[in-house]
């Protein structure tokens, strides 16, 4: 056979074996099977699909640990509450006694009245610049002094409970309305604010009256608190589950487009071979300086 018809076929088998070799030694250095879409149609169709869905599982995660903080610090918040209307209550007990004089329960009167105050600021709690307990007023201070009655607070938030999405096809509540928990709910600052005008004008039965009533708020807040529970669960078990998603999909992407390590490298010892063998052939079928073009 003369060399120049030979020169179309030992030129085509370098070229293939030039991209065996350059094919393998790119899955080497990436870890990737697939660096094209023209490498695997169908496997790149199905990781744009995937990388989407992995997409979308990070973003609810973040939506999830945002909320997190957010009801953390709103269930915080409540707990403070809780914690200051038992203090009411142990100073109203106090009060209730008759051997108390009016001295002593105008100074109680006003400790509870600096309870009072202290859970007007825990209802008017904010996280990073946004209220927590407005409903979707949350750019505006919840709770404010009736300008009428200095004994009487407005709530200038709404009823609304916003809805956080969390997955494909879930959502959480992601607040509480201020009224649920301190107004039409519980009547905590009524209860506390009747607390207060009892120790300075009423009986001791008034006062003990006003002191079961911020017993009662109390058990009245704890049953609105519950979503808040039940919602920090919820977001709790739907980390779990899109930490697991995460794992799922990255494995799958793997799957799809990535080669193993110890598989590669044996393809690029093959390929090396086999291009080492081609020059070898080419070497004794054609002129050095017609191969050196040929490569």
């Amino acid at each position: 056979m003369r060399v120049t018809s030979m020169m179309p076929d030992v030129q085509y088998a370098i070229q293939q074996s030039n991209q065996a070799l350059s094919t393998a030694l790119q899955q080497v250095s990436t870890g990737q099977r697939v660096s094209q879409l023209s490498d695997d149609p169908a496997a790149s169709a199905n990781m744009v699909r995937s990388l989407a869905a992995s997409a979308n599982v990070d973003q609810y995660t973040s939506n999830v640990t945002s909320l997190q903080s957010r009801l953390q610090s709103a269930d915080s918040a409540i707990s403070s509450v809780v914690t200051s209307l038992n203090q009411a209550i142990t100073l109203g007990t106090e009060g209730a006694n008759s051997t108390v004089n009016a001295s002593d329960r105008s100074a109680i009167a006003t400790q509870v009245q600096g309870i009072l105050s202290t859970v007007v600021s825990l209802a008017n709690t904010s996280y990073q610049g946004s209220y927590l307990f407005g409903g979707s007023a949350s750019s505006s201070v919840p709770f404010t002094v009736d300008p009428a009655n200095a004994n009487s607070y407005i709530y200038n938030g709404n009823s609304t409970v916003n809805q956080a999405e969390v997955g494909d096809t879930t959502t959480v509540d992601s607040n509480i309305p201020g009224d649920q928990l301190f107004t039409t709910g519980t009547n905590v600052l009524g209860a506390l604010s009747g607390l207060v005008t009892a120790l300075q004008t009423g009986t001791s039965a008034q006062i003990g009256a006003a002191t079961t009533a911020v017993s009662s708020a109390i058990d009245a807040l704890d049953v609105q608190r519950a979503p808040l529970s039940n919602s920090i669960s919820e977001l709790n078990s739907q980390e779990t589950y899109l930490s697991q998603e995460k794992i799922t999909l990255s494995s799958q992407q793997t799957s799809l487009t990535g080669i193993d390590l110890a598989e590669a490298a044996t393809n690029l010892s093959q390929a090396d071979t086999a291009h080492t063998a081609i020059l070898a052939a080419a070497a004794q079928a054609l002129p050095t300086t017609l191969l050196s073009y040929l490569k």
